[in-house]
């Protein structure tokens, strides 16, 4: 267990667990993942469980328990740039990715009233919700196109603290990055470069005004003001490989030292803290780099984006990354945060933004069967007790996407109800063929209440 700090009266999440009192959000969470609620509060209280919740943030929403034995989670990016601002299409995004089943969001908006935009999906969106500061902070609300150069180290700081006050539950920081590192970044010469923006913007201002990163310099006064709110950091990977050419060199490396540390400070504050990984890595090396992250980190919860296992994929990066995102799922990362087919090329629609997080609840749910199979598993057996026995209102029911399931099954003069055989096979279906293979198998039948218990999506996801 971390370090107890000297302010047990300040209303963490994590201040509640190392006190062992339960919180609202802590049985929720035990609820749905179904387990015990001391396994959640003694999860809560050593930092390998996460249940990002800002206080101030006014509405109820559903929160999201992130971390060691628990369900693989799924982030969304949406946001307007600086060269597209459509409030409303970011709005029907967010609502896209409720309904698909996301389990945070996070908001990137860097274009337009960014307080508005912030207000309005905070509300949109009743889920785990996440920003980056920095984009805050270069942003004044009159200016179209600020330079980020052209901010102080007082911005960098009241823009972490205006989000928080805001009620955004988690926010990325790129603390990581230190002088010293945005430095070697010009002697590194990367193939990729920096591929963060919040990096790059810390970077290149550090290396302007030979400054240290003030997410760096003043980290104790962030954990201050998270305390406050009770705000989670998710400590950015400012220097991940935009390239698999990069992969695992010194400046990734060297920032995950640094952030491994940083979160212990964290923690002796009671503040959360997950940690943000890559990027772009070779399919060969994705075990490595979660064990890599672990063996730094320990048991907090590791955060990564994709990864993806290949630079050509522009049009489909949701499925070369969802490849990584497996893997490494499988390999112990607790959340994952989604590509779309437009990564590398423009903002995504709605419609991207849904087959982005179809692939990654997928992938998700692929390394869970890997990590908690007596728990993942019940979803895989009642559909596939479906498919055997030709029931294609509960197949479609259970499926990852229902609305698109049923689109493709009855197109085409495919028979509506049970017990016929879809247009793939017709009369050569083997469950046709052979009835008896419908028939429930003995360990089924004694399995029967439990399965039925679990035999819908929502108690799976």
């Amino acid at each position: 267990m971390c370090i107890f700090s000297d302010s047990n009266n300040m209303p963490t999440q994590m201040n509640s667990a190392r006190r062992g009192v339960p919180t609202e959000e802590m049985k929720q969470v035990a609820q749905d993942e179904g387990v015990s609620l001391d396994f959640i509060v003694r999860g809560v209280a050593s930092g390998s469980i996460i249940i990002p919740k800002n206080n101030a943030r006014p509405q109820k929403i559903k929160v999201a328990g992130i971390g060691r034995g628990l369900k693989t989670k799924v982030n969304v990016n949406i946001g307007t740039s600086t060269l597209h601002q459509d409030l409303d299409e970011e709005v029907s995004k967010a609502k896209v990715a409720v309904k698909h089943g996301a389990d945070t969001i996070m908001d990137l908006s860097d274009g337009g009233d960014l307080n508005l935009i912030r207000k309005t999906l905070l509300e949109a969106a009743p889920i785990t919700f996440g920003t980056v500061p920095v984009y805050q902070a270069y942003w004044h609300g009159v200016e179209k196109f600020k330079n980020p150069l052209n901010i102080t180290e007082d911005d960098f700081l009241d823009a972490f603290e205006k989000n928080a006050r805001d009620g955004v539950d988690y926010t990325t920081i790129h603390s990581g990055i230190t002088n010293e590192l945005a430095k070697r970044v010009i002697e590194v010469q990367r193939h990729g470069g920096i591929v963060s923006k919040g990096g790059t913007i810390t970077a290149a201002w550090m290396l302007k005004y030979e400054k240290e990163n003030p997410y760096f310099q003043h980290f104790d006064y962030l954990c201050e003001i998270a305390r406050k709110y009770d705000v989670t950091f998710s400590l950015g990977d400012a220097l991940r490989p935009g390239s698999i050419l990069d992969a695992h060199d010194e400046l990734q490396v060297a920032e995950m030292i640094n952030v491994a540390r940083l979160a212990k400070r964290a923690h002796a504050k009671d503040v959360q803290v997950m940690i943000e990984g890559p990027g772009h890595v070779p399919l060969n090396e994705v075990a490595a780099n979660v064990r890599l992250a672990k063996s730094l980190i320990g048991d907090i919860p590791y955060y990564v984006l994709g990864p993806l296992v290949t630079d050509i994929a522009a049009g489909y990066d949701h499925i070369a990354s969802a490849i990584g995102a497996a893997v490494s799922a499988a390999e112990g990362v607790d959340l994952l945060c989604y590509l779309t087919p437009a990564e590398h090329l423009g903002l995504p629609t709605a419609e991207e933004v849904k087959e982005g997080l179809i692939a990654y609840r997928i992938a998700a749910h692929a390394g869970d069967l890997v990590k908690i199979r007596e728990r993942a598993i019940k979803w895989d057996a009642a559909i596939t007790e479906a498919r055997r026995t030709l029931n294609w209102e509960k197949q479609i029911a259970l499926s990852i996407n229902p609305e698109e399931a049923e689109r493709i099954h009855y197109r085409g003069g495919q028979h509506e109800g049970n017990n016929v055989p879809c247009t793939m096979c017709g009369s050569a279906c083997v469950y046709i063929m052979l009835p008896q293979q419908r028939k429930p198998r003995a360990d089924e039948e004694e399995s029967a209440p439990a399965a039925a218990a679990a035999s819908t999506p929502s108690s799976m996801q």
